[in-house]
């Protein structure tokens, strides 16, 4: 019966795991992108981490990386509302600050038990502007294709569920051709013996060699999961890659 008991449990957490993330468009306009996710372990620890990318009303495409506080179904649970409500926030509101701003005051009001830390974008094909703004979440790493790469730190405010009427400002910056964006979690980026900053510096040069090697997108995100997963980092991993096409 014990046996049965955890089979049932292992099975309820990877069926919340595999509805809460969503599946990538197959086409955005004048974008091209690829996700990867891993949990920390096997069986309950299925984690907070999320991606999302979905076009919105005004024309521009929405990304989202994020990571809600837990490594269990509850973790998972949460984790799917907040990013259900910024889908539904995100079709009436063209800023990334204020997605934010409104999701963490939702959150708030609802006295969530959990926080999340997550960066929204916005990016609008035809002039390649992106718009975005941070809560609490890691910076993104811009990879070019000469092998570089440069650590941008979004303006933004605390993590979500926190602070009621938290502001949350955004910057604007243009997405070059030879560029790609890398998005990720902090679990990819960081542990007990690796400080963030260097994480950023390591997983920027990986990604920008790979872009300078010619990888597609897809590779470059198995390359980035695959070094943080032989690195042992005991957290959920997530990454999400975007460039131009």
């Amino acid at each position: 019966m014990r046996i049965r008991s955890q089979q049932a449990r292992v099975e309820l957490a990877t069926a919340v795991q595999r509805h809460m993330l969503p599946t990538l468009p197959q086409h955005l306009p004048g974008l091209e992108i690829a996700a990867r996710y891993r949990p920390r372990g096997a069986g309950l620890d299925i984690g907070g981490d999320w991606y999302d990318a979905f076009p919105v009303p005004n024309g521009a495409v929405a990304l989202e990386i994020g990571d809600a506080q837990g490594h269990d179904v509850d973790a998972a649970a949460f984790m799917g509302q907040v990013r259900g409500a910024m889908r539904a926030i995100a079709a009436h509101e063209p800023n990334p600050g204020t997605v934010l701003a409104r999701t963490n005051q939702l959150r708030v009001e609802m006295d969530a038990p959990r926080f999340a830390s997550c960066t929204m974008l916005h990016i609008d094909p035809p002039t390649a502007q992106v718009t975005g703004a941070s809560a609490g979440h890691v910076p993104l790493l811009c990879a070019h294709e000469n092998g570089s790469h440069d650590i941008r730190r979004l303006p933004g405010g605390p993590v979500l569920g926190i602070l009621p009427d938290a502001d949350y400002p955004q910057e604007t910056f243009t997405l070059d051709k030879d560029t790609a964006l890398v998005m990720v979690t902090d679990g990819v980026v960081e542990a007990p013996d690796l400080t963030l900053d260097a994480g950023l510096e390591h997983t920027g040069t990986l990604a920008a060699q790979a872009l300078h090697d010619g990888l597609s997108l897809e590779e470059i995100a198995d390359r980035v999961l695959d070094d943080a997963i032989a690195m042992n980092l005991p957290d959920d991993l997530a990454v999400l890659v975007v460039r131009r096409t």
